[in-house]
């Protein structure tokens, strides 16, 4: 397999939450032996219209790794912003966009904290890119 290049995008509206979930997928991808380059953008919602834009410059990444976190507030917003980014990511999955979600959806700071450091997720979501990148080569090699 070649050297993949991927594009992390980190929703960074909760900052303290996105660095370990960003140090975990890049360690996962130098660990793997990839290439990756990280772009920010203000949240959740914006990560999917972000690798739109890498796709449609033709950027050349062979996957991305979406990280971010919603928590749940006072209002219905928490339910929009966790389905539409979803949606979204789904949409690009579907699509053929190799891509891990590592978008968390937490009730608390607590319960993200853990995911993002405990449970690094955002290692998770970057396996889950090169996987399925890996699979997208098997069967392009087979047709």
């Amino acid at each position: 397999m070649n050297t993949s290049k991927i594009l992390i995008i980190a929703g960074d509206f909760y900052d303290d939450i996105a660095a370990p979930m960003i140090e975990g997928a890049t360690k996962a991808l130098k660990t793997a032996k990839a290439d990756c380059d990280l772009v920010t953008v203000p949240g959740a919602l914006e990560i999917p219209g972000a690798i739109v834009q890498a796709e449609l410059a033709q950027a050349g990444y062979d996957g991305y790794v979406a990280l971010g976190c919603v928590i749940r507030g006072e209002t219905t917003h928490y339910d929009y912003v966790c389905g539409e980014s979803a949606r979204g990511l789904m949409e690009l999955s579907l699509g053929g966009v190799p891509l891990g979600n590592g978008i968390l959806t937490v009730e608390n700071r607590d319960q993200a904290m853990v995911r993002a450091v405990d449970k690094n997720k955002g290692a998770d979501a970057a396996n889950a890119c090169l996987a399925l990148i890996g699979l997208k080569q098997k069967f392009e090699s087979e047709s």
